[in-house]
């Protein structure tokens, strides 16, 4: 049972996540369904040990961080095959491994099926623009096209820093640095500090994880630096609410009057299953700092506000809700009627809108290009 084998195999599938653990049969997931890889027994505590000493290597950091902390983010490759995320981790008293497929090629933002806004996004000079989601939602790639949008386009100063690397970037026409943490920079908060001092444009930070790290990106972004991040939130408000809530009650009112004069953007991500079962397609939320949402974050009696912002926002700023981006997707006939209302926020809503009891704002607009 050959570790590379398995990858591989996956890979030839079409998978983008594969997991193992002892005592199970290998798994991956292909188009959002987890299912097992063909061919293989199930995985014995020998083969886990053999298959963690090949990951880790000769990386005694790393193995030292396995055993303090019962799990570690590396990455691997496979000649020919290509690079991998891996978290290993313990689960009932034995190893398990989780690994995610990076793709090689960075496709371009119009090839995503995003709406046209989100390269106008990636244009801003300076400010920060998070892209939120759950595990899987296609955070990533994202990021990493408006990133190669930007190498393509303009002369700067491009410093990521990630845990680990996923998608390795070539100088076009901008200077690329990538940093990994726990190889080239000790911390997400670590690395962001000392990216200040390196003349950077733009900086990437691969996940905003604590307190720390949040603070840093929005006082990067408050003195002249257009910032990108990841966060694990469901939607735009749930970003923001998130964000403010990790801060101590005395310092909310202060961070909010900060996050609103240095947000652009919120895109928040899901990826539904296609009808015709060929892949998925991203249902998109898009919150756009307008002077009305700069007022709704300031004001906590107004932050109700920011959904109903969102829908009316859709015309003039190509803004829009999860629910907006379903029915799009719906009337485009990418999606079925029932993951339609499983990926809504509002199923409720979503199904009258799909029965064609709308709003004016929500006619006769198409974001996607079709």
């Amino acid at each position: 049972m050959d570790l590379d084998r398995i990858l591989t195999d996956a890979v030839n599938a079409k998978a983008s996540d594969i997991h193992l653990k002892v005592a199970s049969k290998p798994k991956m997931r292909v188009n959002t369904i987890l299912k097992d890889i063909p061919g293989y027994d199930v995985i014995t505590q020998a083969h886990m040990v053999e298959y963690i000493n090949k990951i880790l290597g000769k990386s005694e950091n790393k193995k030292a961080e396995l055993l303090k902390n019962g799990e570690v983010d590396i990455s691997y490759s496979i000649s020919g095959v290509g690079r991998f995320r891996v978290n290993i981790y313990k689960q009932r008293g034995s190893f398990a491994i989780a690994f995610r497929y990076l793709k090689t090629k960075i496709p371009p933002l119009e090839d995503l099926g995003l709406p046209e806004v989100i390269k106008k996004i990636a244009e801003e000079s300076r400010g920060l623009v998070l892209v939120t989601g759950p595990t899987g939602s296609g955070k990533s790639t994202t990021l990493a096209s408006m990133l190669d949008y930007r190498n393509q386009n303009f002369e700067e100063t491009i410093i990521t820093i990630e845990d680990p690397i996923e998608i390795l970037l070539q100088d076009k026409k901008a200077y690329i640095v990538q940093r990994e943490v726990g190889l080239d920079t000790q911390s997400f908060y670590t690395g962001l500090r000392a990216a200040l001092r390196e003349d950077p444009d733009v900086i990437m930070i691969g996940e905003m994880r604590d307190l720390e790290t949040i603070e840093a990106a929005l006082r990067a972004a408050e003195t002249g630096h257009f910032v990108l991040s990841t966060l694990h939130t469901q939607d735009a408000k749930d970003t923001i609410n998130r964000i403010i809530n990790m801060f101590p009650a005395e310092e909310q009112n202060h961070l909010r009057l900060l996050l609103a004069a240095v947000l652009k953007a919120v895109i928040s991500q899901r990826l539904i299953p296609k009808k015709d079962g060929s892949g998925v397609v991203p249902a998109v939320e898009i919150l756009i700092n307008t002077g009305a949402v700069t007022e709704a974050i300031k004001d906590p009696e107004k932050f109700f506000m920011i959904q109903d912002l969102m829908e009316k926002g859709k015309k003039q700023y190509g803004m829009q809700t999860f629910d907006q981006s379903v029915v799009d997707l719906y009337n485009a006939g990418l999606i079925s009627y029932e993951d339609a209302l499983i990926y809504a926020s509002n199923p409720a809503d979503v199904e009258l809108k799909i029965k064609g009891i709308t709003t004016g704002e929500d006619e006769a607009y198409n974001p996607y290009g079709f």
